[in-house]
């Protein structure tokens, strides 16, 4: 049985959702950031807001408060993540032109 109902299981799951098209789409704009592991959690975190939008009917509160705190959790993380290899990659790419200048 599909029911699906505007609650804020909806909401969490299109949030997830462009969270792991923006991984997706990170490939395009800056490839060089770009991780191979990355298509993998993007598929994986689509699947998981699929379920979400299918099944988040069936969360009591208890359990839809436990996946806001695991998207909370999550969410900044990745952010994190891409801006440290961000930054490791100008650090990288410095210390190439600073051996090149040698």
């Amino acid at each position: 049985m599909i029911n699906i109902i505007f609650e804020p299981n909806i909401l969490l799951a299109f949030i997830s959702a462009l969270i792991m098209l923006f991984l997706y789409l990170l490939r395009l704009v800056k490839p060089q950031i770009a991780r191979d592991q990355d298509i993998f959690f993007a598929t994986l975190g689509l699947l998981y807001s699929s379920i979400l939008v299918i099944h988040g009917w069936r969360l009591d509160p208890i359990l839809l408060f436990s996946q806001v705190l695991i998207n909370s959790i999550l969410i900044p993380t990745c952010w994190e993540n891409i801006r440290l290899r961000a930054i490791a990659h100008i650090f990288y790419k410095s210390k190439q032109d600073q051996n090149k200048t040698f």
